[in-house]
């Protein structure tokens, strides 16, 4: 007498709010904790591959990733075509810009960083009280710019873990929060300040030192990256895409001895369909 194991179904889910590549590492560990469950989480394509065991429900899985701090949800289905095989009205709406919030940031943080750059490098630039011009300058980029570093810096401290966002969050935090005490409790605000630049280390007095030009470029180098790679990753998926739509759309089945034409995502297992040459 022999068992057999029970048959598993897999299914793929869309991961949200992966920032880095332990993200992945997180989410695909939690699920194979689950019993029965066999997962691989590509962070390049935000999809998670699933094999469960019949006991286990698609939304036992996306409550799972939920609870790691991501969002999870099934694909969604491909446009209906019609008969002319043009996509319904749904499909004729114009694509959502998925890089334009990150977009909005990073031109925020670029270009409120770099007069808060230069001032602090460049001596020469910097006038009576140029370090409360630098204030105000960098906190909008220390919060809005910043602020999916702060919020997934948050969502992860919650369950207990850390991330590279932990560590943008934290070294920008610290540098304004500095920067914050040493002009208003500190010697940093005094009319006349002058920040200095050298080569060489030496040891300085701190509550005369600000550090804003740090909190400032750090997120908009950060912010620079996360862009150019989230828009790699769409001109690569708009590739692929593409030449999937090369394929067949329509499949000629063989049903009561008369050929008729289907979409292909009705062929079921069992049916007999013409394949011509070309």
């Amino acid at each position: 007498m022999t068992t057999q194991a029970p048959a598993s179904t897999e299914v793929e889910l869309s991961i949200g709010g992966m920032t880095c590549a332990s993200c992945a590492a997180r989410i695909e560990k939690k699920l194979n904790r689950m019993d029965g469950v066999s997962a691989s989480v590509n962070y390049a394509t935000e999809k998670a591959k699933v094999a469960f065991p019949a006991g286990v429900d698609v939304a036992d899985l996306i409550a799972t990733v939920e609870a790691t701090g991501y969002s999870a949800a099934l694909p969604k289905p491909p446009a209906a075509e019609g008969p002319t095989g043009q996509a319904g009205q749904a499909g004729q709406a114009e694509p959502v810009d998925e890089l334009a919030p990150l977009r909005q940031r990073l031109v925020t943080a670029v270009a409120l960083a770099v007069p808060v750059i230069a001032m602090a490098m460049v001596p020469a630039l910097q006038f009576d009280n140029w370090q409360w011009l630098s204030l105000v300058l960098a906190a909008p980029v220390v919060t809005y710019a910043a602020w999916p570093f702060h919020r997934a810096a948050w969502t992860n401290l919650k369950h207990g873990a850390a991330t590279m966002d932990t560590l943008v969050s934290l070294g920008t935090g610290a540098a304004f929060l500095w920067s914050l005490w040493a002009l208003f409790l500190g010697d940093a605000g005094m009319p006349g300040m002058r920040h200095g630049f050298e080569l060489t280390i030496a040891r300085s007095d701190g509550p005369s030192n600000i550090y804003l030009e740090a909190a400032a470029g750090v997120t908009a180098f950060i912010l620079a990256g996360r862009y150019f790679e989230a828009r790699s990753k769409r001109t690569a998926g708009a590739a692929l895409r593409a030449l999937l739509e090369l394929g067949a759309k329509d499949v000629t089945v063989l049903r009561g001895g008369a050929e008729v034409r289907i979409p292909v995502g009705g062929l079921a297992v069992g049916d007999r369909f013409v394949v011509r040459p070309g």
